[in-house]
């Protein structure tokens, strides 16, 4: 995947957590396929788990892999403004 406006994005739904750091994600079309977490969020600890809704990036040239690139945080039941750590 060298050329970045060779790639495709989608957004599907993880399916499964594979070990390797890998995980079965249909798309929303119903095409399903094996992705790996992005070295972004790798750097940043950012968890994917079974359910979440994922951006991901695929080759045009194999469509049974992909790059997961964004993590779709699930809408927050109740009115309260998320509270940010320190």
């Amino acid at each position: 995947m060298s050329n970045k406006e060779e790639l495709i994005e989608m957004q599907g739904k993880v399916d499964e957590v594979l070990p390797d750091a890998r995980f079965r994600v249909t798309l929303d079309n119903g095409h399903k396929l094996v992705a790996y977490s992005g070295g972004k969020m790798r750097k940043h600890r950012i968890r994917v788990l079974a359910g979440d809704t994922v951006s991901l990036e695929m080759s045009p040239y194999d469509l049974s892999k992909g790059r997961i690139t964004f993590r779709h945080l699930p809408p927050r039941a109740g009115g309260a403004p998320a509270r940010h750590r320190r």
